[in-house]
């Protein structure tokens, strides 16, 4: 598959994942279920985002960004988000939540992914559409 086609068809699953985060956010006081979906979404939406910057930056030619950690770090270098250590410190939040589940790391991470991820994936959709 040409990784150009790649890329964009990953932003359309990325886009896909945000919108439904989104609409789990519109749930003001969500119950516990609701919040494990609120998370589910975050996580879906970050492991695609980290993987459109890796399928980007590969298509523009870098080969050092199999990572998580190492794409960020490109991506912020060359300009595709503008705000790195949220973005790593996502990945850690999306580590955490992926192998624990308890009910305050559970309302932490939501009041994260409400004040922080939220405008990061929000950023990253805009700026990949304009790539396209």
């Amino acid at each position: 598959m040409d990784e150009d086609v790649r890329w964009v068809q990953r932003l359309q699953n990325f886009q896909k994942a945000f919108h439904r985060l989104k609409t789990a956010l519109a749930i003001a006081s969500p119950d516990e279920v609701q919040r494990a979906g609120m998370i589910q979404f975050f996580e879906m939406s970050f492991e695609l985002g980290w993987n459109v910057l890796k399928d980007y930056l590969e298509a523009q030619g870098f080969s050092d960004v199999s990572s998580p950690r190492t794409a960020l770090k490109k991506a912020f270098q060359e300009g595709l988000i503008s705000n790195g250590r949220g973005w790593l410190k996502g990945l850690d939040d999306r580590n955490l939540t992926s192998h624990t589940y308890d009910e305050l790391t559970a309302s932490k991470v939501e009041t994260l992914i409400r004040e922080e991820y939220y405008q990061l994936f929000e950023e990253l959709s805009h700026t990949m559409d304009l790539k396209k």
